[in-house]
């Protein structure tokens, strides 16, 4: 169902092997309408010493277009009821479409959930505008620099197999710069080779006077052209030209040439979400990263309600004593990032 509208790479069967390689192991609920399969949902796993296994699913369950929805929603809802209350002791979803997941999971006993799986709000820009609209709706920075690259020893190539050094040294110089988890070679290479075959990965490299100095991986599925990871040598001229600014303007010229119907800037952060909500937030109370991926006229994309079912009664208990306090808190973001980074780290 990767064609399927708003699907995304976490639900298909390569994420589990990319996964696999920080300690998840997959498990699957499916939905047949006699012999067709109409929807499903990849649950990713790993055993917390003393707690037992933890799940989550990340922008699923997938229902096919044609399929009778609400009979599919129902079926899909009930199983992961049954998984989360029999064989895991938590489990965590971020639906990717429609708020009736969500409602479903709700009446089966699931809560909202703040544990953040995956992002639940992105920047996403149609590509049917014409790239005289798409340039029009650039920050005034990010448009000014469109006409300056090229004469400033900037260019942009869309890379391949060749360059996952590149990438992985470039994604390594960002993790030592912002001070998180470094990604292995051997996560970037599982990722790049599970989806290239199908078509749905793509690296774009940035190079200034033919030296690369920043890269993107980007995934596709669903008709959209996603970022997922970005390295930035910050030593070299790639800050003060915006070299990534320079990746992600044309990166998202080639999905439009190349029949992508949008263009996804990557997720946001739970912050920048809430102050994006009040009315009057100006560009100063949002962090860098908010900052830049809006400076590209995009619309706010939201997903659909995080929830959660916690069978353990032990580890409610706790989970929900940590999220009282501001100390607790800042527990559950260090046991967050450890369930998210992995044996060995990752961002994803």
């Amino acid at each position: 169902m990767s064609e399927t509208k708003e699907s995304d790479v976490t639900q298909l069967s390569g994420w589990a092997a990319v996964r696999r390689t920080v300690g998840y192991e997959p498990l699957y609920v499916f939905a047949w309408q006699s012999d067709v399969l109409v929807g499903g949902a990849q649950v990713l796993v790993r055993r917390v010493p003393l707690l037992g296994r933890i799940g989550y699913v990340s922008y699923g369950p997938i229902v096919a277009a044609a399929a009778p929805r609400a009979a599919v929603v129902a079926a899909l809802a009930d199983a992961l009821e049954g998984l989360g209350r029999t064989r895991l002791c938590a489990l965590f979803v971020q639906p990717v479409e429609g708020d009736d997941v969500s409602a479903a999971l709700l009446a089966r006993g699931f809560r909202d959930s703040m544990a953040g799986v995956a992002p639940a709000a992105t920047v996403r820009i149609d590509l049917s505008a014409t790239e005289e609209e798409l340039r029009a709706g650039l920050s005034k920075r990010i448009r000014r620099w469109t006409g300056k690259w090229a004469s400033s020893g900037v260019a942009v190539r869309r890379g391949g197999v060749a360059d996952l050094e590149i990438l992985a040294d470039l994604l390594r110089r960002t993790a030592e710069h912002q001070g998180f988890s470094e990604l292995s070679p051997d996560y970037v290479r599982t990722l790049f080779h599970q989806f290239a075959d199908h078509g749905h990965v793509d690296i774009f490299v940035g190079e200034v006077d033919g030296e690369p100095v920043a890269a993107e991986l980007f995934t596709t599925c669903g008709g959209v052209l996603r970022c997922r990871l970005t390295g930035l040598d910050r030593s070299s001229p790639a800050v003060r030209l915006s070299v990534t600014s320079a990746l992600d303007w044309e990166a998202m010229k080639w999905a439009k040439a190349n029949g992508y119907a949008e263009f996804d800037l990557g997720g946001l952060s739970a912050a920048a979400v809430t102050a994006l909500a009040k009315e009057g937030v100006s560009s100063s109370a949002l962090d860098g990263a908010a900052r830049f991926k809006l400076g590209f006229g995009g619309r706010l994309h939201h997903y659909p309600r995080a929830v959660e079912l916690i069978s353990s009664p032990l580890l409610r208990r706790v989970y929900d004593l940590l999220s009282s306090g501001s100390a607790g808190r800042a527990a559950l973001d260090k046991a967050r990032k450890w369930m998210r980074h992995g044996v060995r780290g990752s961002r994803t």
